[in-house]
């Protein structure tokens, strides 16, 4: 497989994904959980049918009548069933530019309004689960959220900068390490962008705590299958880099030769990992559909990445290196060590 033969296009194609999701995260306005808001959840258990757009339509009403100082004070309501269960969840957002004591009079109040609402439709409805997210919660998530998301990054690079330490024929070792850092906010950005872009269309995707631990898991994911293939190129420049007659490869035809040796294992663990996410995307409860969702998202582009990006990066970066022979540390098991 010649994987540099149309790497530009692979970049380009990135690039403009890329672009395209940085405008997406900046621009529009997110669809944050109750987690990453002062929002508020409750969970009712019925015995009967209940009509959800019938009660997401009185919601509605009562969202556009529910003022303070005639302004309104709540930003949005999903209402869903919860799989496999008589539950139905009632989430509410509230915008964040009123006095966190009033706000908290204000969630109690609907809170009242909602209950009503459902024991209009189904007398035997009884609340199971009340969940309030003040401000201080909300700044410890935002906050802790993002110090999680550099210190991985961080670890990731330290670890990849380790592992190759003894990389071979002149390529340095920032080369990988960098690189790999490159791909994972590739795979990172592009995969909240469709994720987000999702959630325009259906607001029951969120952007809360499992989307960070999604991203999390992503970057898990992502240096698995990139550190693969890496490896492998590695083993290649070993055996090939430097050489002359039949073992002779310049760095092209080591790369593709990696990447063919590896295809097949990144396909075929990729399609498993994604038949078990749509497995539980599509039987489990639905309020982890959302992490399941951005991991869908994250396996595809993690492993495009590993194949088509980080490899032809990889390529540029070091086409004009020296390839040398590889040769293996000789001690001396004389030497001895004097304290």
């Amino acid at each position: 497989m010649d994987v540099l033969k149309n790497k530009y296009i692979y970049l380009a194609i990135s690039g403009v994904l890329f672009f395209l999701s940085i405008l997406l995260l900046v621009i529009p306005k997110l669809n944050l959980g109750i987690d990453m808001t002062w929002g508020i959840q409750m969970e009712y258990d019925y015995e009967t049918w209940v009509n959800i757009e019938s009660i997401k339509d009185k919601l509605e009403t009562e969202k556009d009548n529910f003022l303070s100082n005639d302004n309104k004070v709540i930003n949005n309501i999903n209402v869903y069933r919860i799989t496999w269960e008589n539950t139905i969840s009632v989430v509410v957002w509230f915008y964040n530019n009123i006095e966190e004591k009033k706000l908290e009079d204000l969630k109690i109040g609907f809170k009242s309004k909602v209950l009503d609402v459902l024991l209009h439709e189904d007398q035997t409805i009884v609340e199971t689960k009340y969940i309030n997210i003040g401000k201080s919660f909300w700044d410890y998530i935002k906050d802790t959220a993002f110090i999680t998301l550099i210190l991985a990054i961080v670890a990731i690079t330290f670890y990849v900068t380790f592992a190759f330490s003894w990389v071979v024929s002149g390529i340095s070792v920032l080369s990988f390490s960098m690189i790999t850092i490159v791909t994972l906010f590739h795979d990172v950005i592009i995969s909240s962008w469709a994720y987000i872009f999702t959630s325009m269309f259906f607001p029951e995707f969120q952007i809360d705590t499992f989307f960070v631990t999604a991203l999390l898991t992503i970057l898990w994911y992502s240096i698995n299958d990139t550190i693969v293939v890496f490896d492998r190129i590695r083993s290649n420049l070993k055996r090939y880099a430097g050489k002359t007659g039949k073992d002779s490869k310049n760095l092209s035809e080591i790369i593709n030769l990696s990447v063919t040796e590896t295809l097949r294992r990144s396909i075929y663990t990729s399609l498993t990992l994604l038949f078990v996410l749509l497995s539980i995307f599509f039987f489990w409860p639905e309020t982890i559909s959302w992490f399941i969702l951005v991991m869908m998202f994250g396996t595809l582009v993690g492993t495009y990445s590993s194949i088509f990006i980080a490899s032809p990066i990889l390529y540029i970066v070091n086409k004009n290196k020296k390839l040398t022979v590889y040769k293996k540390a000789v001690v001396n098991v004389e030497d001895k060590i004097v304290v």
